[in-house]
């Protein structure tokens, strides 16, 4: 089997690549917010993509079961979330938000929506559960927690 590196893209998700049996090297990106797009390198650039796929969400489960993978862990994932009510989201605050400057305690965050931002990544950096007193600036991504209303709520809010 090829071994797999996996490289952390701040702000976006995570990109794995692999080298195939013939010598092509292909990757996915997973974006945090569900959607992968597939890469295929150039032959004769490794660092240049040759093919970019734009892959939603249905779209990645109907290739991964044309590829034989497995949905039982899926399905069980969602029902868990169903169950439990909780969805997580990477919300990216907008230059024009009335956010940017202001403090997760000035937006009552968790007190008007029932969401916890667990966690803001800014450019390379990640703040992991913030203070109340943690101030938004533009391009930040916040990491939030919540039921699916209450995460549009966020979104709506912070103007993502």
């Amino acid at each position: 089997m090829p071994e797999v590196t996996e490289t952390q893209l701040p702000g976006v998700g995570v990109r794995h690549d692999f080298t195939t049996a013939a010598g092509q090297r292909l990757g996915v990106i997973a974006h945090r917010g569900g959607r992968r797009e597939l890469l295929v390198y150039d032959t004769d650039d490794p660092d240049a993509c040759r093919t970019v796929m734009q892959l939603d969400t249905d779209d990645s489960r109907t290739l991964a079961e044309v590829l034989g993978a497995s949905r039982v862990s899926e399905t069980v994932a969602a029902v868990q979330q169903r169950i439990e009510g909780l969805s997580i989201d990477w919300i990216t605050v907008p230059a024009a938000s009335g956010f940017v400057g202001r403090t997760i305690a000035d937006g009552e965050i968790r007190s008007r929506t029932g969401v916890s931002i667990v966690a803001v990544v800014r450019g390379a950096d990640t703040t992991p559960a913030p203070e109340p007193t943690f101030a938004f600036a533009a391009g930040d991504v916040a990491v939030a927690v919540g039921t699916p209303s209450g995460l549009d709520a966020v979104r709506a809010m912070l103007g993502s």
